[in-house]
């Protein structure tokens, strides 16, 4: 096979990706353990090779450009999978380090996933964890994430899903509005109500309301003057604070609702759950790293 990257070349990928996360040349410089000006060559170098430029440079500080900032992941990606495989064939992947970089939506990941994670860093504090929160769909080469937990596997063959939990849903809202509210006995009395929407992200629309009755699943869209996206805490938010009705998770209004601050509705309608979804591409090597953070979700998630 013939030689694409020369010692050189990998040296300078590995400075360009610690002045990426730095920052600064500088900073990058002293961390590595060389002097300014090889880290600027460096970079140079690589944005002759690429022929774009990677960094954007002012006198106090440099900023990657979008073809720097999509050629660091891959990079730093890179980078991980050659120091996983040192580590396997030396004998040292029995002990996780690295950064595993993960996406979650907004309300499970701070009812489900945060609470636990000084519990994973405990049992593996080589591990350096990145959590970023967003709803949206995430390109995993692109973006360079080990992990992404979502409301539904994808139409993915690239993709290993794994499902962490079917979710509960209730309807909930506060005693105020509750006390000036009318009739509300079955999901037909909703039309008289004020119902929070949440819209999904990817498609703009109206989540439908779910119940069961009389053994089958029933599904129906509401109204309301309240539309929320990005976040379903927002709708929790409005209830709370008696703006309507809110279909949600019973994890996240679990506090809630034995405090009193919001009540179940409709409880003999409900029962109706939505997944969440652990995803992960496909790899013949998972790293150790990627493997023990789901092998602890599954563990933890999968008995609650």
């Amino acid at each position: 096979m013939q030689r694409q990257f020369e010692d050189l070349l990998l040296g300078s990928i590995e400075l360009f990706c610690l002045a990426a996360e730095l920052e600064s040349f500088t900073v990058a410089a002293t961390a590595a353990s060389v002097t300014p000006a090889a880290v600027s060559r460096s970079v140079a170098r690589l944005e002759s090779r690429l022929g774009v430029r990677l960094f954007v440079r002012t006198t106090r500080q440099i900023r990657l450009t979008d073809a720097g900032r999509r050629y660091f992941e891959q990079c730093r990606q890179a980078l991980n999978q050659l120091a996983d495989a040192e580590r396997e064939v030396t004998g040292q992947q029995s002990t996780p380090t690295g950064v595993l970089r993960i996406s979650m939506p907004t309300p499970y990941s701070h009812y489900r996933v945060l609470p636990l994670l000084a519990e994973f860093r405990a049992r593996y504090p080589g591990v350096t964890v990145e959590a970023h929160l967003s709803n949206r769909n995430i390109d995993f080469a692109d973006e360079g994430f080990d992990l992404a937990i979502r409301g539904r596997a994808p139409d993915d063959s690239a993709l290993i899903a794994r499902k962490l939990e079917d979710a509960e849903l209730v309807v909930v809202a506060s005693p105020a509005y509750l006390k000036s509210a009318g009739k509300l006995e079955t999901p037909d009395d909703l039309i008289d109500h004020e119902c929070i929407q949440y819209a999904l992200p990817s498609t703009g629309r109206n989540l439908p309301w779910i119940f069961m009755r009389e053994g089958e699943e029933l599904e129906m869209m509401t109204r309301g003057g309240y539309s929320t996206s990005g976040d379903v805490l927002a709708g929790v938010t409005l209830a709370r604070h008696g703006a309507g009705l809110f279909q949600t998770y019973r994890f996240v209004a679990a506090r809630d609702l034995d405090d009193g601050t919001l009540r179940e509705v409709l409880t003999p309608y409900g029962g109706r759950t939505r997944p969440f979804v652990l995803l992960y591409p496909h790899a013949r090597h998972l790293s150790s790293r990627v493997r023990c953070f789901v092998d602890f979700l599954m563990e933890k998630l999968r008995t609650q």
